[in-house]
């Protein structure tokens, strides 16, 4: 079985950081609480990953994580310039350019890294965004999710902030369990258009995240 590489995040920061975060475009997913791992459906969906196709093979068809879920689940931008690795600017450069880019896109292309990596027979960990993948599974596979604690907020990772309070239960299942799980879904238990206006509440969405995207 992986194990799952998942930090603790540090305390809540300063105030007086929340303009830097804004404009950065990390201020909503600097909000998102703890949210506890499931090692045991991060490994469930790491054995239905195919690295040829970057999809998730189920019964029910190929899925695919999204610009759409980064933006909606951990509230990260999703247009702007490319992260594309070091960069050799100056620290003034830097920080009048941080706005402008893509963390969203980032954020996504280290997921499929990290899921690339994890799904080798020779591999025993996975490091990423695990909550971003979590999340993901518990919106398009509800009957898969732990009870919500907060079902309306955003970030929609926030929903599950501290599930393992109200839901200690799902802590212990197991790998067996979730296989099972996936290897019997069913017509209508998977999600495909998840963030409609039954689903998620357009109202709680912030304008500079709702206005990219087409929900």
């Amino acid at each position: 079985m992986l194990t799952c590489d998942h930090p603790v995040p540090p305390d809540q920061y300063d105030d007086r950081v929340e303009k830097h975060l804004r404009f950065t475009g990390f201020y909503h997913a600097s909000q998102i609480g703890i949210v506890q791992c499931q090692k045991a459906l991060v490994n469930a969906l790491v054995e239905r990953w195919h690295p040829d196709t970057h999809t998730f093979h189920l019964p029910v068809g190929e899925c695919v994580v999204t610009l759409e879920d980064v933006a909606i689940i951990l509230g990260l931008p999703t247009e702007g310039l490319l992260v594309t690795g070091m960069t050799m600017s100056s620290f003034e450069a830097l920080e009048a350019d941080i706005g402008q880019y893509s963390w969203g896109s980032a954020c996504l292309a280290h997921l499929y890294r990290a899921l690339c990596r994890a799904s080798r027979f020779d591999c025993k960990e996975i490091d990423g965004p695990l909550t971003f993948l979590l999340v993901w599974a518990w919106i398009r596979l509800p009957y898969l999710a732990p009870v919500p604690r907060e079902p309306y907020s955003f970030s929609l990772a926030n929903r599950w902030r501290n599930w393992e309070r109200g839901d200690r239960r799902f802590r212990y299942l197991t790998l067996a369990h979730f296989r099972k799980a996936l290897d019997d879904l069913q017509e209508g238990q998977f999600v495909w258009v998840a963030y409609a206006v039954d689903r998620v509440d357009p109202d709680i969405i912030p304008a500079d995240i709702y206005m990219h995207l087409v929900v």
